[in-house]
């Protein structure tokens, strides 16, 4: 243990822990930009400085260990005084048109400025100009940037994938895309863990909210929504709404006071999906030797970028079913269409999703097979949508709470959890079995594969058999989980690989906490409401099983591979 005082407290800290971490522990906050706990900790913004008794140069506490019988103060008029002067060198570097920011109020710049009452900017602003192509997905504002480096780290320590770098030196260093290819030429997954973990507004996904508005206020076009089963546990955060008043039934009555026809449940689709994706492992685990193994679950588009970028040879490993975001597309401009009376060509169908990368995945031309255009036209953010709601103005407390629409509105607990990571593998697990059995086990007796962080392998008993599966969140460790298959380090059936740490809780376009990760919580939640379903296999669905029974006819039937599938290629 260390001994130190810290503004006049006396503490006592295990060796290695920074003067940050040390001031926190007895209640003190020392203010940060750059820091990102385990992952960037480099006192680049030096927002941080603390003054040391007997040192004659203030020290960046992010990355200043605690030494025995050091004395520091963490808000002395010294420190204070070099701080504001540190935010206002930054703010000259920054395009800080606040209010018309994506991160207007949830701005850990703007809100260290308004802590120090900074109330001029006496450096002259130098800004770069926004050199991007506005309708990629992921838009970066270069006069934004303030050369934090998180966005850096996160997407080379956590993400592995180093899309972003650090070029040039001295004044002239920037971060750009890495070895100065295009964002399109790059790797990217567009995970979007760079938009949720940039402290300002330099990074943040394509707003497609104004063509939503478009579609609603068009009297010839019939709007169709789909919310996923991960945005139900976040999209009031940004709207100030307790646990209990943001219910599911409340999002649905707020979505349709913003203006949507109908209002369906994403996680009609995930049981659908579970459905196809289960029995083709069935199949593929009883007919061995006509299959590459193992098979990887294809729900989440980060992942399928990733594989195509750095693992093709495994491209023909991936399950052919389309994400639940897809197959609803297909099944709203055909079946849904048919039953409501509506022409698929009047449909405008927009999904709400904890997700960047889905705004790519709608535009793939593989994945359309309705027929009348786009399966999906529009993806919205958990983050759009509560803009939507502010935007309106909605007192969404004083809403009656309302129903999912019918047909495609019923889900069950199994679908809900596909938000969360090991939720898809739970789901599939259970409903294989039933298949294989022809009975449902305890809906709880695959939980073990719920996991909250890095990859874990299991070896499960289903009907006498040994079933081999691993689950991952992160691509950081799902580069790990691939390699050591590809090195038969170890052997699995059947993989889940969701590429944002925690699954689609802790996605993209999920709303941002800053230095706050919020998925293992909101994937909690997803868990209890999965508990207090009725019903919980995916094979129970009435409204599922329907769809087959008057449309689709079998699970790897012919309409459904048409419709629910698709084989994945190279760029």
């Amino acid at each position: 243990m260390v001994n130190i005082t810290i503004d006049g407290q006396k503490v006592s800290v295990a060796d290695n822990t920074t003067i940050l971490e040390a001031a926190k522990a007895i209640g003190i906050n020392i203010p940060t930009l750059c820091y990102l706990k385990d992952i960037n900790e480099i006192g680049a913004c030096r927002v941080c400085i603390v003054e040391i008794e007997g040192c004659e140069v203030l020290r960046t506490s992010c990355n200043t260990l605690a030494e025995e019988g050091m004395v520091i103060k963490t808000n002395s008029e010294v420190v204070r005084e070099a701080r504001k002067d540190i935010v206002k060198m930054i703010l000259s570097k920054h395009d800080s048109q606040c209010t018309t920011c994506p991160r207007n109020k949830n701005c850990q710049l703007q809100s260290l400025a308004e802590q120090m009452h900074i109330i001029d900017e006496p450096y002259k602003k130098r800004l770069p100009l926004n050199k991007w192509n506005r309708d990629f997905p992921l838009i970066r504002e270069e006069s934004k940037c303030i050369g934090c480096l998180r966005c850096v780290s996160v997407c080379d320590k956590v993400q592995s994938l180093k899309v972003w770098d650090l070029q040039g030196t001295g004044s002239r260093a920037k971060v750009a895309v890495g070895s100065y290819n295009t964002i399109e030429e790059s790797n990217c997954s567009l995970c979007g863990q760079c938009i949720t973990h940039c402290p300002v507004g330099a990074l943040h996904e394509r707003d497609d909210s104004q063509k939503a508005w478009q579609a609603i206020q068009n009297p010839q076009k019939v709007t169709v929504i789909q919310i996923a089963p991960a945005v139900r546990t976040a999209w009031a955060e940004e709207l100030g709404l307790t646990d209990e008043e943001a219910s599911e039934k409340r999002m649905v009555a707020a979505a349709k006071a913003l203006g949507f026809d109908y209002v369906l449940d994403t996680s009609f689709t995930a049981d659908l999906t579970i459905m196809e994706e289960g029995s083709e492992f069935i199949e593929r685990f009883t007919h061995r030797d006509e299959y590459q193994w193992p098979m990887f679950t294809s729900c989440c588009p980060g992942w399928i970028r990733f594989i195509k970028s750095e693992y093709p040879e495994y491209l023909d490993n991936l399950s052919t079913a389309k994400s639940p975001q897809q197959m609803f597309g297909a099944v709203i401009k055909t079946y849904f269409a048919r039953k409501t009376n509506i022409q698929p060509g009047d449909i405008y169908s927009i999904s709400v999703m904890p997700c960047t990368a889905k705004k790519y995945e709608a535009d793939v031309k593989t994945v359309n097979d309705a027929g009348v255009g786009q399966d999906v036209d529009l993806v919205l953010t958990t983050r759009e949508l509560a803009r939507m709601i502010k935007e309106k103005g909605i007192n969404v407390r004083e809403l009656e709470e309302t129903e999912f629409d019918s047909p495609l509105g019923e889900s069950t607990g199994a679908g809900v959890i596909f938000g969360s990571t090991g939720g898809v593998m739970e789901a599939a697990l259970r409903s294989a079995y039933y298949l294989l059995t022809g009975k449902n086990p305890d809906a709880d007796a695959f939980k073990a594969v719920r996991i909250d962080e890095a990859y874990q392998v299991f070896a499960l008993e289903i009907a006498g058999a040994t079933v081999k599966v691993a689950v991952s969140s992160g691509l950081g460790n799902a580069r790990e989980l691939i390699e050591k298959i590809k090195r038969k380090e170890i052997e699995c059936d059947f993989v889940e690989i969701m590429a944002c740490p925690g699954g689609c809780s802790g996605g993209g376009g999920q709303p941002i906490v800053y230095n706050n990760e919020l998925a293992t919580q909101r994937g909690a939640k997803l868990y209890q409401l999965d508990k207090e379903r009725v019903l919980r296999f995916s094979h129970e669905n009435s409204e599922v099983l329907k769809l087959y029974e008057e449309y689709l006819g079998k699970p790897l039937g012919e309409k459904s591979h048409h419709l629910l599938h698709t084989k994945q290629s190279l760029w």
